[in-house]
């Protein structure tokens, strides 16, 4: 089976499972556990952020960093279809008690200009925005890369009105490799970043919250109450370290791979790549097919290759560590063979 829904799916590494092995273990609710510590290190340096905090999954760092950043009644700026709004379970709300405001995009980037204006005044009929946050790489808009001038725009609007940015960056590493420069370039623009080990870096568990000392600390408490503080979290921060270390670089033949997939399908009768693939995402719509997305999911995972829908029409095609060059010929191929 060939496996394109997600780079959730990456297995650990042999190195990732060795050092697992060989982790060396502490109490991190203590910050006792040196391997989570080294990992805290590591990635705040790599962010250009005073100091990290190791969480369970990219949906808890950013619960973590609304909770931290907000009061309940405020309302947080965020693109319409980002990840926060879209895939977390309406968590914001239900746990900060904040109510979202989207804004539209062109593939995922926002205009600063529209973001100024959606921010709240002093009328007491409003509530006060109490975050803004960015999505970089934007999922629902193909993986696509938004800009770090636009970041910079966006950024330079919420300091003159005194709100923070948040970057949900689960895929920014994406972000980075593709655009041929270093994350702190994005993550300049931000107050608090999160970032995924577990996708294209393939870590089998874990995300990375970074800002200043100050939100840090106040979100180790938020962890905690969300159930989030671990013990012998060595274990899981190993592979992790190995993530930062050993996979970045790497996420460019992902990148080489979406890019042969899509200039493949674009030869296949009746499917249609909607998106520009900056990173490792292909969005194809298969309505020319005379099927729906769970019609054409189906068949395609009859004949051994997996995807997920995007919508009616719409497919998510995801390359990844375990995704190889020749697989992704490969499911080419079986494309061809579907009707």
């Amino acid at each position: 089976m060939i496996d394109l829904r997600s780079d959730t799916v990456t297995k650990p590494t042999a190195a990732m499972k060795q050092g697992m092995i060989d982790a060396e273990v502490g109490d991190d609710v203590y910050k006792e556990d040196p391997t989570i510590n080294k990992l805290e290190e590591l990635a705040a340096e790599k962010l250009g952020k005073e100091a990290a905090l190791f969480v369970t999954s990219g949906t808890q760092g950013n619960q973590i960093a609304v909770l931290t950043h907000c009061v309940s009644g405020n309302e947080v700026l965020l693109e319409k279809d980002s990840h926060i709004f879209y895939y977390e379970g309406g968590a914001i709300s239900a746990f900060a008690g904040v109510q979202t405001r989207t804004i539209p995009s062109v593939n995922g980037a926002m205009n600063p200009l529209e973001i100024e204006s959606a921010i709240r005044g002093q009328d007491i009929h409003e509530p006060e925005t109490g975050l803004i946050c960015i999505e970089n790489t934007h999922n629902r808009a193909g993986g696509s890369v938004v800009p770090k001038e636009n970041m910079k725009g966006i950024y330079q609007v919420a300091s003159k009105h005194h709100v923070p940015v948040h970057l949900d960056g689960a895929r920014l590493f994406n972000a980075a490799v593709a655009s041929n420069c270093s994350i702190k370039n994005f993550t300049q623009y931000t107050t608090s970043v999160q970032i995924c080990l577990s996708k294209g870096l393939g870590a089998p568990v874990g995300s990375i919250i970074a800002g200043d000392h100050k939100f840090i600390t106040k979100a180790r408490k938020w962890r905690k109450r969300l159930g989030g503080g671990l013990r012998q979290a060595g274990v899981l921060a190993a592979p992790g370290i190995i993530a930062l270390t050993q996979m970045v670089e790497r996420l460019a033949i992902d990148h080489e791979n979406a890019s042969l997939l899509a200039s493949g399908i674009k030869n296949v009768s009746g499917l249609e790549v909607v998106n520009t693939v900056d990173t490792n995402i292909v969005l194809v719509d298969v309505s020319k097919k005379g099927l729906n997305s769970k019609e054409y999911l189906e068949r395609l995972k009859e004949n051994g290759v997996l995807a997920v829908p995007f919508g009616p029409s719409l497919i998510r095609f995801t390359t990844h560590y375990d995704v190889s060059k020749e697989q992704v010929q490969k499911a080419l191929a079986t494309l061809n063979t579907i009707h």
